[in-house]
C-alpha cells in the first residue's frame, strides 16, 4: 500500500502529465491520496485464490477496505455465512463467479456488482474451467484481518478446512448461514 502523508513523487504510467506527479496533501492538513499501481499492494495467497489488499482501511479511517481477489477455475468458496458488523461489495471483473444467497444462485459475469448487506447468507466461488477476476469492497474494512488470518493458517501449515473458515470468522461478527433466512 502507498501510504503518503506527505507531499511526494509517485510513477504511474500512463499518467498524462509524465512518469511521476504529486500524489501528497494539495493543501496543508488536507488528508493525503493512497495510490495502489497494478503490481502493488499487500499479496495474499489463499490456497488457489490470489488476493491483493487494494485499501486496507488504514487511509480511510477505517470506512472501507478493498481487495482484488483472483480464482483459479474451479476454486470453491467459504461456507455459506452472514456478517454482522459489515457490508460486501463484489464487482466481476472478468470470468464468472457463482454466488449463492441463502437457495438462491447467481452466475455473475463480468460487469456484474452483486451488493451483500449485513445478515444476508452467502457465499462465491468459480465453478467454471476459466480464471475469475473481482473487486471486493468490506464497509467498514473490518474483514480484511480475516483474510490475513487465513493465510497466516496457511503459512502455519493448517488446512483452510471449512472449519478453519468457520472459526476465522467467527473472530470477525461473521457466522455460517444455517438457513436462508
Amino acid at each position: 500500500m502507498t501510504d503518503t502523508t506527505q507531499t511526494s513523487e509517485s510513477t504511474i504510467p500512463g499518467h498524462p502529465d509524465g512518469p511521476t506527479h504529486p500524489v501528497g496533501p494539495a493543501e496543508p492538513g488536507a488528508p493525503a491520496v493512497s495510490v495502489v499501481g497494478p503490481e502493488e499492494g499487500e499479496t495474499l495467497l489463499l490456497g488457489s485464490t490470489r488476493m491483493r489488499v487494494l485499501e486496507d482501511g488504514s487511509n480511510t479511517g477505517h470506512r472501507i477496505g478493498i481487495t482484488e481477489s483472483v480464482l483459479a477455475p474451479h476454486t470453491p468458496g467459504p461456507p455459506q455465512h452472514r456478517h454482522a458488523r459489515h457490508d460486501e461489495g463484489f464487482y466481476v471483473i472478468s470470468g464468472t463467479v457463482r454466488f449463492t444467497v441463502g437457495q438462491d444462485t447467481h452466475d455473475a459475469t463480468a460487469g456484474t456488482l452483486v451488493m451483500v448487506p449485513r445478515g444476508a447468507p452467502h457465499t462465491f466461488a468459480n465453478a467454471t474451467g476459466q480464471q475469475a477476476v473481482m473487486l471486493s469492497t468490506f464497509t467498514p474494512d473490518l474483514y480484511v484481518q480475516y483474510f490475513r488470518d487465513l493465510q497466516d493458517m496457511a503459512a502455519d501449515e493448517q488446512a483452510l478446512t471449512p472449519r478453519a473458515h468457520v472459526d476465522a470468522m467467527s473472530r470477525y461478527a461473521t457466522e455460517p448461514a444455517t438457513d436462508s433466512r
